[in-house]
């Protein structure tokens, strides 16, 4: 292979902070491979997350608004490619490792089944016996397991400081030795405690910067972006905003400051100085606690016991406020709870086909399963249908079944 002159590879170098993720210093694989000579090991997790076969399905994936309701709506794919580019907005001024952050922001949905959270609650309730269903750790699951794309290993082989990103951007998964967070009542879900190596990634520790800012770029993306395809599909209206903490004070300014702009513009506008809004609280609160706690190396973020990228009180507190509006003016309007409810009656009815019957699924999926309803055999049956897009599951329905409904 062709060695490149190390002055041009140093031109792709950004300044890197103490605290950064340093590539160089990467704990490895899970299995050995070969450094490229061309691109960091963060930057090689990237791109094997842009080129799998799961990121490419996020294209039909239900965000907000399913498959069918129009080709402006946001998908899982637009979602992670916002999170993506707001994630490296935070990385960049605070000297962190931008592709790894990039590569948390891109993977950090690909285990989303379809229809969005609706799909992600049937099938953890057709998975209640035999650990459930998680996306989030789905998603572990889908890189280290279920893409198959090279001849040496299963799923992606990404570096463990990727894979602690993924999944724990949201904050460690222990606490004393028991299940900590969003699992402290439910315990660990099936696809993190089928994961062989979990103690590779730390789990009782909080992940990385890179990792942080992946987690609250994606709160900025769905909290703005969610904002204006519900204003899209006209069940917000801007007046409904006027009140709204962060929202009603930024259409204020613009209504000063371009007094005759149209409602469209006056929505991207709003969506624009939203994101740079939340985005500059970001940056200055996380800088401030690093300073604070004197922050030095990577190792003093991950015992440090809380996370450093936040919001700033002030602008947590009406961000809270801003999910709640959304919550009831938007996330549980009918109009977005009636295709929902059908969604999840089309994912219960494909599981229970393809666990009384396993050959209805195709090769390779149905191959060696047995249709005994084992514990096995289930999970074979979630991994399928989680990897499903909206449309893909809707015609497998209509294979399946007569009377398949019509989410719209």
């Amino acid at each position: 292979m062709v060695k490149l002159p190390q002055e041009l590879l140093k031109r792709g170098e950004r300044w890197r902070a103490a605290w950064s993720a340093n590539p160089l210093q990467s704990r490895g694989r899970l299995h050995a491979e070969p450094e490229d000579p061309l691109r960091s090991p963060f930057q090689r997790d990237r791109d094997r997350i842009l080129h799998s076969n799961a990121f490419r399905r996020l294209k039909h994936k239900t965000q907000v608004f399913v498959h069918d309701e129009g080709d402006h709506y946001r998908t899982r794919l637009t979602h992670s490619l916002e999170v993506a580019q707001i994630a490296r907005s935070i990385a960049r001024p605070l000297g962190l490792d931008e592709d790894l952050a990039e590569a948390v922001a891109l993977s950090h949905d690909l285990g989303h089944p379809p229809f969005g959270h609706a799909g992600e609650r049937a099938l953890d309730d057709a998975l209640a016996a035999h650990g459930g269903f998680d996306h989030n750790a789905q998603s572990l699951r889908v890189v280290t397991f279920l893409e198959r794309r090279y001849p040496d290993f299963d799923g992606l082989n990404l570096t463990l400081e990727t894979l602690e990103g993924l999944v724990k951007h949201n904050g460690p998964l222990l606490a004393g030795g028991r299940p900590a967070g969003a699992y402290l009542s439910s315990g660990l879900p099936f696809a993190v405690r089928d994961f062989g190596r979990l103690d590779a990634l730390a789990p009782e520790l909080f992940a990385g910067l890179e990792a942080q800012a992946a987690a609250i770029a994606d709160d900025i993306a769905y909290d703005t972006h969610d904002i204006e395809d519900g204003l899209r599909a006209g069940i917000l209206a801007l007046a409904d905003l006027r009140d709204v903490p962060l929202a009603g004070e930024i259409l204020a300014a613009i209504a000063r400051d371009h007094p005759d702009l149209d409602p469209a513009r006056t929505v991207h506008e709003l969506t624009r100085r939203l994101i740079a809004r939340l985005l500059a609280d970001v940056l200055a609160e996380t800088y401030a606690r690093l300073q604070d706690a004197k922050v030095r190396s990577p190792e003093a973020v991950h015992h440090a016991g809380y996370a450093f990228v936040a919001f700033s009180p002030e602008i947590a507190a009406a961000e809270a406020k801003l999910k709640a509006f959304l919550f009831a003016s938007l996330y549980r309007t009918e109009t977005v709870l009636r295709p929902a409810r059908i969604a999840g009656t089309l994912v219960i009815d494909l599981f229970a086909a393809f666990l009384a019957d396993p050959s209805l699924m195709p090769e390779p999926w149905s191959a060696g399963v047995a249709g005994d309803g084992s514990a096995g055999t289930a999970r074979r049956v979630g991994d399928y249908i989680a990897g499903m897009t909206d449309r893909y599951a809707v015609g497998e329905h209509r294979r399946l079944f007569d009377d398949t409904p019509d989410l719209v």
